[in-house]
């Protein structure tokens, strides 16, 4: 039988991390996600668990001069309710509030949301927008990793053997900064994405565009930016914009396949769409 482990604090946590077999751990918090993969996949030759859910260093959350900083413990129910991310970053409220039901939501952790690595995420798409950085710890100490870079694959991300997330920074916006956020699925609630997006776009005074950084999940093998329509945009004045310009910078960013829960070209058209509409409509 596994073994359970609960360390109570980071410190106790790491020093456990470091002495388990490097492929046959599992880290859990929340649980959301990989009770689940337990029950629809052959399961993992796991030894031990370690239980994260007791750290309190990983439940909290502090706005700094730069931005704010979230434990990778800290639940979406939490997110989706605290003043603070609701004034600075309403994306990050408005995914947490989309992801899943409110059960799932009161122990689903947004470090667990990134460390699942599906393709699909709902706050993947958010982080990417906002520029975040990741606090990762591990034997050798912490690293901060530009959210971007996490994702290398499906379902794989840059974590190292006996690493672990700890924490997400998200920096503050500048003036003239605009936000958009949506999830397309099948329902209005408690569905998985066939499109998600965040836009963060900053303008000047005269509607020129100075930083726009769309986060997309559902369209690729992990989540992902959109460098070309990025580049197309930054320096070019909103008026000036083409739809049809749009649509091509789109189709070279991502090449989504055939699922279950959509087609590519669906894919492809309502990206289109919604990045035209964050641009024209974010506030």
């Amino acid at each position: 039988m596994a073994e359970w482990l609960r360390p109570r604090h980071m410190n106790e946590a790491l020093r456990l991390l470091a002495e388990l077999p490097a492929d046959r751990y599992q880290i859990i918090s929340g649980g959301t996600d990989v009770m689940v993969a337990q029950q629809l996949s052959a399961p993992r030759d796991i030894a031990v668990w370690l239980d994260l859910s007791a750290i309190p260093e990983l439940k909290t959350v502090e706005v700094t001069t730069e931005g704010i900083r979230i434990g990778a413990g800290v639940t979406l129910s939490v997110l989706r309710r605290h003043p603070e991310v609701q004034k600075h970053w309403p994306m990050l409220a408005a995914s947490a509030a989309v992801t899943g039901a409110a059960p799932i939501q009161n122990r689903a952790t947004l470090g667990g949301n990134l460390c699942n690595a599906s393709p699909a995420a709902d706050n993947a798409p958010v982080l990417l927008a906002y520029a975040a950085h990741l606090e990762i710890a591990g034997p050798n100490g912490t690293r901060l990793l530009p959210y971007e870079q996490f994702h290398l694959g499906y379902r794989q991300t840059a974590l190292a053997a006996h690493e672990l997330l700890q924490a997400i920074h998200i920096p503050f916006l500048p003036a003239g900064s605009r936000a958009y956020y949506r999830k397309v699925g099948t329902r209005a609630a408690q569905a998985i994405a066939k499109v998600g997006i965040a836009a963060w776009i900053h303008f000047d005074a005269g509607q020129g565009i100075i930083v726009a950084r769309f986060g997309l999940a559902s369209v690729a093998a992990t989540p992902c930016l959109l460098p070309m329509v990025s580049h197309y945009l930054e320096g070019n004045h909103l008026k000036d914009v083409r739809e049809s310009t749009i649509r091509e910078k789109v189709s070279s960013d991502i090449k989504p396949v055939d699922d279950i829960r959509s087609t590519a070209e669906y894919r492809l058209e309502v990206t289109s769409r919604l990045v035209w509409e964050a641009i024209h409509d974010a506030h």
